[in-house]
């Protein structure tokens, strides 16, 4: 596979439609907010669909989910214990390290703590990997407007003593953005990336799954069509460290109101664009 050798600054327009893209499970499951009321999608979040989409295309996934599971590990240390590679490593940090990398690619992304206490041959785990691929948290351009929903469920979870007695309704809540455009950002490091052995063919990967974010994605929170990937933006410095800094970078991409006198209810109601650095122009690629 090829070294990644250009520092890479990337961000992604997505929009939300009557969907929850991310609830608060300490606020009832709302919607994430900031005090602004702006929304908010965690960069935890994020990863964890970046990883759904890499494990579709078939790459071996290290942090999987339960319903998402392609092996019989129902942990994280049973994932490591079950490699028989990692367990004649040993106590050898670098080589647990290096093969822990080579075979889990979002390892190799984004980086991992292994933090185990005793494993099969009686000894413990504690090794930490930083990955080059660092995201932000995603943010709506305005404040959101969320609809809160009561709902019944009016079917019997079990029988009662009387099976023909229908047990008493259980009343709920169900909430949704009723629309929001988001922007989220990211970067990857080649210092990190060749530690990790992150490759250019791997960068590649990570564009393809942005572009592709809510593919196989779709839940009763967010319906088929709910969530959409607007735009992709992909800046490929010229060398290992940036002709910019990052913070500078993702400044040049603009998501404004085309009439701030409206409430946003589609995509069209934004201009998109990004102001020109010199050397430095990004690829731009409309989502799936």
């Amino acid at each position: 596979m090829g070294k990644l050798v250009n520092k890479i600054d990337f961000a992604v327009v997505l929009s939300v439609k009557s969907a929850n893209p991310n609830g608060d499970p300490l606020n009832g499951n709302r919607p994430r907010e900031t005090y602004s009321g702006l929304g908010e999608i965690s960069d935890v979040c994020l990863k964890r669909k970046i990883r759904n989409r890499l494990q579709d295309m078939g790459y071996e996934i290290f942090v999987q989910s339960d319903d998402r599971r392609t092996d019989k590990c129902r942990s994280l240390k049973e994932r490591v214990d079950s490699c028989e590679e990692l367990k004649a490593a040993g106590k050898n940090k670098e080589l647990f390290a290096s093969i822990a990398c080579s075979k889990w690619i979002d390892v190799r992304s984004f980086g991992q703590v292994f933090a185990f206490g005793k494993t099969d041959d009686d000894s413990s785990v504690s090794i930490g990997i930083r990955g080059p691929v660092s995201l932000h948290p995603a943010f709506s351009v305005s404040p959101i407007q969320v609809t809160s929903l009561q709902i019944t469920k009016s079917v019997n979870a079990e029988t009662g003593k009387d099976p023909d007695k229908k047990g008493s309704d259980t009343m709920g809540m169900k909430h949704r953005v009723d629309f929001g455009v988001y922007v989220f950002y990211g970067s990857i490091s080649t210092q990190l990336a060749e530690k990790t052995g992150f490759s250019h063919e791997d960068g590649e990967l990570i564009k393809e799954a942005l572009r592709t974010l809510f593919v196989n994605d779709s839940s009763s929170a967010r319906p088929e069509g709910s969530m959409e990937v607007v735009k992709v933006y992909w800046w490929t410095h010229n060398n290992e460290f940036g002709q910019y800094s990052a913070a500078k970078v993702h400044r040049t991409l603009k998501v404004e109101l085309v009439d701030k006198s409206i409430e946003p209810k589609d995509i069209s109601d934004y201009n998109i664009y990004t102001e020109d650095l010199d050397d430095l122009t990004p690829e731009v690629y409309d989502g799936v």
